[in-house]
């Protein structure tokens, strides 16, 4: 129980102790959730409101784009994390690239990924889409989407499975959670 010295005279307040986390960061626990208050920043509140409402475009290319399906089927439930498939750009913030990237393809890609909002992250789903693949020589293949559109977040596998990519964009949710937009030019998370 701490006191603390007014001008009035004493008034009990009982200190918090432990770790001062806000409500918005689940690590932990958090003392002053139970006394009935919470603190945090505007950047917390606002990245926390982001990571709960990611609405994903697909850009399905090969056969990644199968398992890509299955994570959006009933058994993972991708939409107790606010993930909900989206079939227009304009709509979307995030787009999930998955499988061989060929050269004709690539403008295609970045026109796409250009008529989406900012933000915006990409999620690049295969070792096609990471670089290349299996037909990494080959003349008309693009070594990696990074080369045509900036990627966020990586998820390996030939090709990888549905929960690899439910961990991919858990990762994605993390990533925005450490992100700073306010007083920040680029309005995002990348580096």
């Amino acid at each position: 129980m701490g006191v603390i010295q007014t001008v009035s005279g004493l008034m009990h307040n009982p200190l918090p102790e432990g770790r001062l986390d806000d409500i918005l960061r689940p690590e932990g626990e958090n003392p002053l959730l139970q006394q009935g208050f919470v603190t945090t920043n505007l950047d917390t509140l606002w990245n926390w409101a982001r990571t709960g409402s990611m609405w994903p475009m697909t850009f399905g290319l090969a056969c990644c784009a199968v398992e890509m399906m299955h994570a959006g089927a009933a058994r993972l439930d991708l939409d107790r994390y606010g993930v909900v498939f989206r079939p227009s750009p304009r709509q979307s913030d995030v787009m999930i690239v998955a499988g061989t990237l060929v050269n004709k393809m690539a403008p295609a890609l970045r026109k796409v990924y250009d008529q989406m909002p900012d933000p915006k992250w990409v999620i690049s789903m295969g070792s096609c889409a990471n670089g290349g693949g299996y037909y990494h020589y080959s003349y008309a293949v693009v070594r990696g989407c990074d080369r045509v559109v900036p990627v966020d977040v990586y998820v390996p596998g030939c090709p990888p499975t549905a929960e690899a990519l439910v961990y991919g964009i858990l990762q994605l949710q993390r990533k925005i959670r450490r992100g700073t937009n306010f007083g920040d030019a680029k309005q995002g998370v990348r580096e």
